[in-house]
């Protein structure tokens, strides 16, 4: 009897709609039951085109019979087989949604024991635009809102006319010539010129003023006075510093010369029995500071402790830090399971969506509540085994990992190689050729994955079996 088992066979697909042919590629990764690839061997396949759901009406079916490459992937051209029924050039990509069906026999024959459905995620839009070939005649353009303006009425003689009068015309400014302006002549200008030339200007404030009667003879008079005049202060005058004389002041530099300061309060403290000695001694207490987490001291002066990528701190790897380089994100140095499944035994919509860096934390906290109000068997799952997990490393013990999200298990792509040296310095496990689980949800039945030998994400059933790395923030 088939059965329904993709954790045998972890199938991928991808498609492009060829130009000039009804056809669509498909890719697909092919293992046994024991979880290998099966590598360069001819497999059967049928596929069929399913519309509305994973059950839904098979509306083309084919049998092909491909081989595997070193990496277990097979790739065919749907469209291009055996035709077991319908008609794929026929199918309305509209009329959607669709789901490709792959049943698959890893001996060559058609005893299908593999199957796989992968829902249709985007139309095939050449396939689909096809339906413009149909199109006949020619198209006008209509502009609904020049038809219903008065413009619509302008004539080509009416633009003639219009051109024709602007050549004849003569504008005048019916301001100035309303203006008392408009009567003044040249003769008036001359003469307000002439009465400018003429005109001497007289202060009516001065005029009137005492200080009109000032005469040069004054001006002498007063300068001659206080080249004369002595100043006396009656202040000073009065003062007993009138009587200082040049011999009391020399007697008093002579007393400044001799005289020591003593600071009474300085005098009574415990401090004035500090030495240098004493001094030296706290110096060199100084020198003896150590840094503590966080915390770096150079030359006595302490700062944050700032981290790259590839340092291995805070219990693990350091994969992504934030633009003050004092906190990130790092990855055990070890995986947590070379296979384990992504639900905990019952399909349903988590709502588990969150992507990017520090995403990751709140979707396993979702997954985790969410299985147990939808259904837990209570066996382990990947965002259990990481929320559980506890790791030391410098007698410390971090237990706040979580499973990363797709953009966290991207950005760990991106960084594997420093990543993998980080991890075999320190007595860890580099990333392993094959895909890994991310905790970002897809719908019901699938969930985000990406393969660490190309970098590709792509969606996989939530029962079935992968590996995944556990991380938190910093």
């Amino acid at each position: 009897m088939k059965k329904l088992i993709t954790i045998f066979a972890v199938l991928r697909n991808c498609m492009c709609v060829l130009s000039s042919t009804t056809k669509m590629s498909y890719q697909a990764v092919i293992r046994n039951s024991s979880n290998a690839l099966v590598t360069n061997q001819q497999v059967g396949m049928q596929i069929s085109i399913l519309q509305g759901s994973i059950s839904g009406t098979a509306v083309y079916e084919e049998t092909q019979t491909p081989t595997t490459n070193a990496n277990g992937l097979v790739s065919v051209e749907i469209g291009a087989g055996t035709v077991v029924s319908g008609d794929f050039s026929t199918i309305d990509w509209a009329n959607g949604p669709y789901f490709i069906k792959t049943e698959t026999d890893i001996n060559g024959g058609t005893n299908y024991t593999i199957t796989g459905i992968s829902q249709l995620l985007s139309v095939p839009y050449a396939l689909h635009a096809k339906t413009a070939e149909s199109i006949t005649g020619g198209i006008t353009e209509t502009d609904p809102m020049f038809g219903s303006s008065v413009a619509s009425g302008i004539t080509g003689a009416d633009t003639t006319y219009w051109n024709n009068k602007l050549d004849s015309y003569t504008e005048t400014d019916p301001m100035f010539g309303s203006s008392v302006a408009s009567g003044i002549t040249g003769a008036d200008t001359t003469y307000w010129n002439n009465k400018l030339d003429s005109y001497t200007e007289t202060d009516p404030v001065f005029g009137s003023s005492v200080a009109s009667g000032i005469t040069g003879a004054d001006t002498t008079y007063w300068n001659n006075k206080l080249d004369s005049y002595t100043e006396t202060d009656p202040v000073f005058g009065s003062s007993v510093a009138s009587g200082i004389t040049g011999a009391d002041t020399t007697y008093w530099n002579n007393k400044l010369d001799s005289y020591t300061e003593t600071d009474p309060m300085f005098g009574s403290s415990v401090a004035s029995g500090i030495t240098s000695s004493d001094t030296a001694n706290w110096n060199n207490k100084q020198n003896q500071l150590t840094a503590g987490t966080g915390i770096n001291i150079t030359n006595n002066t302490v700062s944050a402790k700032t981290y790259s990528i590839g340092d291995f701190a805070h219990g693990g790897i350091v994969f992504w830090v934030d633009e003050t380089g004092q906190h990130g994100l790092v990855c055990a140095k070890t995986d947590q399971s070379t296979g384990e499944r992504w639900f905990a035994s019952t399909y349903g919509n988590t709502q588990a969506k969150g992507d990017g860096p520090l995403a990751g934390k709140a979707n396993t906290s979702i997954i985790i509540a969410a299985q147990v109000a939808i259904g837990d068997d209570g066996n382990t799952y990947a965002a259990r085994i990481c929320n559980e997990l506890q790791i030391t490393e410098g007698s410390k013990t971090y237990g706040d990992w979580y499973l990363p999200s797709k953009g966290e298990l991207n950005l760990m792509y991106q960084n594997k190689t420093v990543i993998n040296a980080t991890a075999t310095a320190n007595g860890g496990d580099i990333f392993s050729d094959f895909w890994y689980w991310s905790s970002t949800e897809i719908d019901n039945y699938y969930a985000w994955e990406q393969y660490f030998l190309s970098g590709a994400q792509g969606s996989f059933s939530k029962h079935g079996s992968l590996r995944f790395r556990a991380v938190r923030a910093f």
